[in-house]
């Protein structure tokens, strides 16, 4: 009887827990558009990102490549929909001067990586490189300048050499440079970290170091004014936007930045292994993942008080999964694999870019390829696709589709002294009139039933993906490239405007209603 009982008090628990889940999606009243640019990706001089990564020289003739970037990366990114991409850097922004990476690579100087392994470059991969790899890309470019150790005439030139198209010392030396017309780049970034590597500067100095910048970045792409960005906070520092938002004329700039990683410890060796982790570092991670609902709360909050109207966007340039290295590689390089324990932080930080989408109109993953949280990872011949890849691919149907509000009521997840919400929703309806439900478990050890009204919406049929596996620390590797890959997912049941969706333990789900 007592065993009975226990197993009948443990069926009762757990489908407490699943019948907490609900979520009404207000087809009726979508307003804001999901800005594409939340889902760029960040390209930086570190470790194997550019070289070995992305770019794989010119001579190459065991690796695919046009202009000696490699095609296969190129091809998965063209089918995730990247709409930016990040360069070149990070710290490595703010030790770069860009008139050395321009003209014959044989007389280029080169430079010695101090932030990222101490290694020498040659400058190979320069202005020229990257700019047209974005147009085989078919993405916008985003370019950070050097504030830290720069000049302002050294960045103000870089605006013109790149988009200005008549007649100038800049133009033509990138005409003498072998680009005819200008490429156009509308994304600046004037510095970065101004607070750590861009220089340790204290908000009010950077504030006076911006408008001075800025100043002379104020160029046309056409009929706009370049979009630039300020060096925004890192994580939680709210003095720092507030500084920003409080000296900085709003028609000086068109976004800010702000930096939050899901980390343990920054402590070397300390932020636990990517792949060889407990139940108690997936829920110390996701905790901080989802910190970034309050992250960007309370610095929206800040921006709103100065900027009712949202003309400035918050631009999230820097997120993702951080820990250590994976064994012996170099510590400088940030080599790390990738499991579903990313898939699940991935799928709901883009959950929460989308509830806050009036204000955050762009952001970028750390990093594209070989670094951090990367979607792909490479060696040699070799290419995968990480769980990571896989999330944004299905998620890249939210792109400039219109978010549709919903109320969320979630059960918890409960793990020793700390508690998760289990579910993260969100939802988007497209210019051709689909409606599309992202929806993450993040719970480790339960399935969850998630029952979705929808309101104001008529629907006849369902379908969707799933993204999961057997172990939340599950990852592809070079020998098996597709242990994690989304396939069709059945679990979803649609009963009028009533939609019961189940949801096995640490899964990404995207629906697509017809």
């Amino acid at each position: 009887m007592k065993k009975l009982y226990l197993t009948l008090l443990c069926v009762g628990s757990l489908w407490s827990a699943m019948a907490q889940n609900r979520v009404t999606v207000k087809a009726d009243e979508g307003k804001v558009v999901i800005n594409r640019h939340i889902y760029g990706h960040f390209a930086e001089h570190l470790g194997r990102c550019i070289y070995d990564g992305f770019y794989v020289g010119e001579g190459n003739t065991k690796i695919p490549n046009k202009n000696g970037v490699r095609l296969d990366v190129v091809e998965a990114l063209k089918k995730m929909k990247i709409p930016n991409l990040r360069w070149p850097g990070g710290c490595f922004a703010d030790t770069y001067h860009w008139k050395d990476g321009i003209g014959p690579k044989a007389q280029r100087p080169k430079i010695v990586n101090t932030w990222w392994g101490g290694v020498t470059e040659d400058n190979s991969f320069g202005t020229h490189d990257f700019l047209n790899m974005c147009k085989l890309l078919g993405t916008e470019p985003y370019l950070a300048g050097n504030v830290g150790s720069g000049t302002v005439q050294e960045l103000s030139d870089w605006v013109q050499y790149v988009n200005f198209p008549k007649n100038s010392p800049m133009s033509n030396l990138r005409q003498k440079n072998g680009q005819q017309e200008p490429w156009n780049v509308r994304f600046w970034g004037v510095g970065n970290e101004a607070w750590g590597c861009g220089g340790n500067m204290t908000p009010d100095y950077y504030a006076n170091i911006y408008r001075q910048y800025a100043t002379f970045m104020n160029q046309t792409v056409g009929k706009d004014r370049i979009f630039r960005i300020a060096s925004g906070a890192n994580s939680s520092d709210l003095n720092w936007t507030e500084t920003l938002m409080k000296n900085i004329p709003i028609n000086m700039m068109e976004g800010v930045a702000l930096h939050h990683y899901s980390v343990h410890s920054w402590d070397d060796g300390k932020k636990g292994s990517a792949t060889e982790f407990s139940e108690a570092d997936y829920v110390k991670t996701m905790k901080q993942a989802l910190k970034m609902d309050e992250v960007i709360e309370k610095h929206a909050a800040i921006m709103d008080k100065y900027d009712p109207q949202k003309k400035v966007a918050l631009v999230v340039d820097e997120w993702g999964g951080w820990y250590n290295v994976e064994p012996g590689t170099n510590p400088g390089f940030l080599y790390q694999q990738n499991t579903m324990r990313d898939a699940v932080l991935a799928g709901s930080t883009l959950n929460i870019f989308h509830k806050y989408a009036e204000r955050v109109r762009m952001a970028n993953l750390a990093q594209a390829v070989n670094v951090l949280q990367a979607v792909i990872l490479t060696e040699g011949t070799k290419m995968l696709l990480t769980p990571t890849y896989h999330v944004l691919e299905m998620y890249n149907v939210h792109q400039d589709a219109t978010l549709l509000p919903i109320d969320i009521k979630t059960g918890d997840y409960q793990f020793e002294n700390e508690k998760l919400p289990a579910v993260s929703v969100s939802a988007s309806r497209d210019k051709a009139g689909k409606t599309h439900i992202s929806l993450v478990n993040i719970h480790a050890g339960q399935p969850q039933t998630v029952s979705v009204s929808l309101k104001g919406l008529k629907a006849s049929g369902v379908t969707g993906r799933i993204l999961t596996s057997g172990k939340m620390q599950d990852h592809n590797t070079f020998d098996n490239p597709t242990k994690v890959k989304p396939v069709a997912f059945s679990g979803a049941k649609l009963a009028g405007d009533e939609l019961t969706v189940t949801l096995p333990p640490v899964s990404v789900v995207v629906l697509e209603l017809q």
